[in-house]
């Protein structure tokens, strides 16, 4: 049970990363790209990553990051790293839904249905 919950948390970061973008005709990137930029920012010019949409989902990854070095994965941990996540991921699948772009939203199911996942395992731990 404890090996299945940090492997859910690993898969719930590493289907954050496949989150897909596009606008502009030409212009795309995935999470993981517009992320390295944000870190390569973060540190030169600081003010210009300062947004809930880049701000959240970063803390979101990073409190399930801790959940994969505890003993016991936190359950509240995780939860808000789903939540912080999925507010980027929410938004995408809007985005792709609304534009009919089925990358967009392709992209964005991976981590919604592996969150899912993760709640339901979540409740069953209680019981």
């Amino acid at each position: 049970m404890l090996m299945k919950s940090k492997l859910l948390n690993l898969l719930l970061i590493l289907t954050s990363f496949a989150g897909y973008l596009e606008w502009g005709g030409d212009r795309h990137l995935f999470l993981y790209q517009a992320e390295i930029e944000i870190f390569t920012k973060l540190f030169t010019d600081p003010m210009s990553v300062i947004h809930p949409f880049t701000i959240l989902p970063l803390l979101g990854q990073i409190a399930l990051l801790i959940t994969l070095f505890q003993k016991q994965p936190n359950k509240i941990l995780t939860l808000a790293g789903i939540g912080g996540i999925s507010v980027l991921l929410i938004l995408m699948l809007v985005i792709g839904i609304m534009s009919l772009n089925i990358r967009i939203i392709l992209s964005a199911l991976p981590f919604l249905i592996t969150a899912i996942v993760v709640i339901r395992h979540s409740r069953q731990a209680k019981s």
